[in-house]
């Protein structure tokens, strides 16, 4: 199989992209062959972004109280999750949450907020946060995930200074309806093909562990790759209780680094970005994941904990990669050299000080044992 794989990368690497077969092919793989395929997916990840991580901080202006269905969703009509619940951030408080993730490293804020889609108020109320973040951060990416766009709204963002627009695709057409009925999938497909018409960088994904078959993660991939998107965000399903897919724990750790590879074939010189999920359905294998990935979501999520942001930043250095700097690009048709990227050295993470400690449980203390 290491030929199989071997050969795939070298037909990417020379422009294509995987078939539908072979993204089949690539999901079905046995955890026999799978560091075989983590090990070609890699080759393709070093070859267009190097070892550059891309860090993503989400801000969410406003939480909960949301009018639509989507079945994964802890904010959703009904939810009983226990997730944050509040009203607009002002400008200051998103600029100040914004701030923190900057400071950490973070090249792009990503602004989302709840509900069907945004209000024309809404999205002045939006381009005021932007120039608030913008008045700190002149040089920060902006992504706004404000849910479905009408006319007019993308653009309007772009002016008020969004680089990008963030809806995700979720799973494949056919059945949407299965994990949501308030919007459909040609909703969609219409708002990114809104943002790019408005001038925005679409940035659009896809959520896995939702009772999905490998041909419906194909058919979702590919479904993207029309859409021609710079970033594509792999979302692993949060199983959030009080929500209809509550309890469903569908995926393992291999299993999230086969589809992280098949997207890599798909898109190779996009950003695969590592997103939501990934601390507890990849567990011990994150760090094999970044081999895939070029980008992270750094700390927290919308009504979620992720890992501490100095944990991810541990990784990314202690795996041999360096933290994006605000000055490169991310694409690599955007380099002057294609295929040469640029390393920041300078981003490094100090080593750390304090991982020797003391034993103070177990034989010979009244405490128990670490087991």
């Amino acid at each position: 199989m290491r030929r199989t794989f071997d050969a795939l990368a070298e037909r990417v690497l020379a422009g294509g992209r995987a078939t539908r077969d072979e993204a089949r092919a690539v999901l079905g793989t046995s955890d026999d062959d799978l560091l075989d395929v983590v090990a070609a997916a890699a080759r393709v990840r070093r070859r267009y972004f190097g070892n550059r991580v891309k860090l993503n901080y989400l801000v969410n202006l406003k939480s909960g109280r949301c009018p639509e269905d989507c079945g994964y969703c802890s904010q959703r009509l009904g939810a009983e999750s226990g997730a944050l619940s509040y009203t607009w951030l002002s400008p200051e408080q998103a600029a100040d949450a914004a701030s923190a993730g900057v400071t950490a490293g973070a090249k792009r804020v990503c602004l989302v907020a709840s509900g069907r889609g945004p209000t024309d108020p809404d999205i002045d109320r939006v381009a005021r946060t932007i120039a608030a973040i913008r008045e700190r951060h002149a040089d920060v990416e902006v992504c706004a995930c404000l849910g479905l766009l009408g006319a007019g709204q993308a653009t309007r963002l772009r002016d008020a200074g969004a680089d990008a627009y963030n809806h995700n695709l979720n799973t494949a057409g056919e059945r949407y309806a299965d994990i949501c009925t308030t919007h459909t999938y040609a909703d969609r497909v219409s708002t990114v093909e809104q943002a790019r018409s408005g001038g925005l960088s679409a940035c659009s994904g896809l959520i896995a562990g939702m009772g999905e078959s490998d041909d419906d993660l194909v058919e979702v991939a590919f479904a993207l790759a029309d859409l021609a998107p710079d970033s594509v965000p792999v979302n692993f399903l949060i199983p959030f209780d009080g929500t209809p897919m509550a309890g469903r724990w569908q995926l393992t750790p291999q299993r999230c680094l086969r589809i992280l590879a098949m997207m890599r074939f798909v898109f190779p010189d996009v950003e695969v970005r590592l997103a939501g999920g990934r601390e507890i359905h990849l567990r011990t294998l994150q760090p094999l994941a970044l081999h895939i990935a070029n980008a992270i979501f750094l700390g927290d999520y919308l009504t979620s904990e992720g890992q501490a942001g100095h944990a991810d930043l541990d990784m990314i250095s202690d795996n041999g990669f360096v933290v994006e700097a605000a000055g490169e690009p991310s694409l690599p048709t955007a380099r002057a050299a294609a295929g040469m990227p640029v390393t920041t050295a300078g981003n490094m993470v100090a080593p750390p000080t304090n991982l020797v400690r003391l034993r103070r449980r177990g034989a010979g203390t009244d405490l128990p044992p670490n087991t």
